[in-house]
This record gives structure tokens, sequence and C-alpha cells, in this order.
């Protein structure tokens, strides 16, 4: 018997799915990276809310040391999130 070289009927239905699951999956990255951005943006808002209530409050202290130790540890965090958050970015692009 001859074997013959043709598509089956199959052969376009799993094509057409194959592409269905592509464009899926594409969507799915693309509303995963927008969920990512929001949850950053949250992050980096809420993050900034923290620094300022700690930089107030050592800013109502008659302590010099705790003020700049308060700011020092203020500015680390800034620098800290704002370089993790830069990277998160980076690979959502």
């Amino acid at each position: 018997m001859a074997e013959k070289n043709q598509q089956t009927p199959l052969t376009p239905n799993v094509e057409e799915a194959a592409d269905r699951i592509r464009e899926l999956n594409e969507k799915l990255i693309t509303a995963a990276k927008q969920s990512g951005n929001v949850s950053l943006d949250a992050y980096e808002k809420t993050l900034q809310s923290l620094v300022d209530f700690q930089q107030k409050a050592a800013g109502a202290t008659q302590l010099d040391w705790v003020q700049a130790l308060a700011k020092t540890h203020a500015d680390f965090v800034t620098e800290v999130s704002t370089a993790f958050t830069k990277a998160a970015r980076d690979v959502l692009k």
C-alpha cells in the first residue's frame, strides 16, 4: 500500500486551535503585565506613605540622632525600593 501525504480533516482544526491558544496566551501575558504594573504602582505609593510618616514622626522628636537615623532609614528604603521597582518594571516590558 502506498502512503498518502494528504492533510486529514483534523489538521486545519489543530492549527486553528493552536492559533486560538497562541492568541489567548498573548492576551494573558498582556493582562499579567498590566496587573504587575498596577501592583507596583500601589507598592510605591504605600511605601512612600510609610516613608513620609516615618519622617514626620522623626521630625516630631527633639533628639537629633533619632531624626538622623529615621532620615537615613527612609533614604535607604527609598533607594532600595526604587531599584526594585525599576527592575520589576523592566521585566514587565
